[in-house]
């Protein structure tokens, strides 16, 4: 059976039941769960569905939008080489901030197994990160339905309850003038999880390094350390602001 008519009994099965475990979908297709795995991680980065730890969820199910999904499934690969650096930091007995980004979700396949605590507003990360070894602490306050993040005030006040050693947080532009938002709820999280960090990791593909946005929301000395494709030599330039670039190749 080809890839195309794989897929397609797949998203008959989640038409149906809504969400999907691989074991039984090997059973439904008469395939192995080696070739379901490798089906749904590609599925899922056409934005088709939602990887799950077990299997995958219909979209329409999931605490997480169209626009989120296909927002994570953009560079994805260069997204995964920033995350498997970035998670490489991280030991156990760690306490992290994750934000609500979407490269920083990508982050959440490589710490599964790691016994570390993490606190997020992201209530994609959340589902992801659930029957793993992570501890998870939810930031709370009102859920924003576009994004799939809780933001606002009790928010804030959360965040400043805790004190992590690393914050994993993600942007929609950097240059070395600064950090760029898209909204000040965003700006807002990120600047709260990095005051509250003794550690602060930008996670950034290259389409954002050198953009700028709709908030310009703080210098880079917010930064400690910038975890990027982007591979120009004007790189440097952030390091001359007292930032440690951490390159990767895709």
């Amino acid at each position: 059976m080809t890839f195309q008519k794989r897929a397609y009994k797949i998203l008959e099965l989640l038409d149906k039941f809504g969400e999907v475990e691989i074991r039984q979908l090997a059973a439904e297709i008469n395939v192995s769960e080696v070739t379901v795995r490798r089906d749904l991680t590609a599925m899922a980065a056409n934005g088709l569905l939602y990887r799950t730890h077990g299997g995958a969820m219909k979209i329409s199910e999931v605490i997480k939008p169209v626009s989120f999904v296909n927002k994570a499934a953009v560079n994805i690969k260069a997204k995964d080489a920033i995350c498997k650096r970035a998670a490489a930091d991280i030991i156990d007995g760690d306490v992290i901030f994750i934000d609500c980004g979407s490269t920083a979700f990508r982050l959440c396949q490589f710490i599964k197994n790691k016994k570390i605590k993490v606190i997020t507003n992201s209530l994609p990360v959340v589902n992801e990160l659930l029957d793993s070894a992570v501890t998870i602490n939810l930031i709370g306050g009102e859920v924003d339905a576009t994004r799939q993040a809780v933001h606002g005030t009790t928010a804030y006040e959360h965040i400043a309850r805790y004190r992590a050693s690393k914050a994993f947080l993600g942007v929609d532009g950097i240059t070395v003038e600064g950090l760029y938002a898209g909204s000040e709820h965003e700006a807002s999280n990120t600047l709260a999880m990095a005051l509250q960090s003794d550690c602060v990791y930008i996670l950034c593909d290259a389409s954002k390094v050198g953009k700028t946005s709709y908030l310009k929301f703080n210098d880079l000395s917010l930064v400690n350390i910038l975890v990027t494709d982007y591979n120009n030599p004007d790189v440097t330039e952030f390091e001359t602001k007292g930032l440690s670039v951490l390159s990767v190749t895709v």
